[in-house]
């Protein structure tokens, strides 16, 4: 199930923006990129450029993407953001997140057909610029069946901007989501 976007002024600036965030996307070393860190969930090469991790800028990402950064900066809540790439043929299988307490994200950036993702019983393809809201704690999957590699801005933001994170797994913070920039 998703719901609209237009539901969360949150999410309207960065839509708009999509082609800025695409030019920064596009400037990056696919290098900075690292792989996923929960493997059991997908097959292929899913891997992330991380700006935000739990609500903290992660200095030397946002500093090569400063006018993504910045948006993201104005989200209400923002607990975590960055590009989410996955390269051709690769699945991740259904799961399930982990809090209730946040909405999750996509904005559409590069964005080849055979591409997509089913959030509990719809599924929806991305557009360059296409916009998707969630609740990841509903069952969802993703592909990419296309010859291409697909990107978008994933964010996760709070329902309630003013409270706590308190659902969230310990080893989440471990996550290594950083390489050598």
């Amino acid at each position: 199930m998703f719901y609209e976007p237009e539901q969360y002024s949150v999410v309207q600036p960065l839509q708009a923006a999509w082609q800025t965030l695409r030019d920064e996307l596009k400037a990056l070393s696919t290098s900075y990129f690292v792989k996923w860190p929960e493997r059991s969930i997908y097959d292929g090469d899913w891997t992330v450029f991380a700006l935000y991790r739990l609500g903290e800028a992660i200095a030397p990402h946002t500093q090569l993407c400063p006018k993504t950064a910045k948006l993201l900066a104005q989200v209400p809540g923002l607990v975590n953001a960055g590009f989410s790439s996955l390269a051709p043929g690769t699945y991740i299988g259904p799961h399930v997140g982990y809090t209730q307490e946040v909405l999750r994200c996509h904005v559409g950036l590069i964005t080849p057909e055979n591409c997509a993702m089913r959030v509990d019983k719809e599924t929806r393809g991305w557009t360059p610029g296409s916009c998707f809201v969630f609740d990841d704690t509903l069952e969802h999957e993703a592909w990419n069946r296309s010859n291409q590699t697909r990107v978008v801005l994933l964010f996760d933001f709070k329902r309630d901007p003013s409270a706590p994170l308190s659902q969230l797994p310990d080893d989440i913070r471990n996550y290594n989501l950083v390489n050598d920039v």
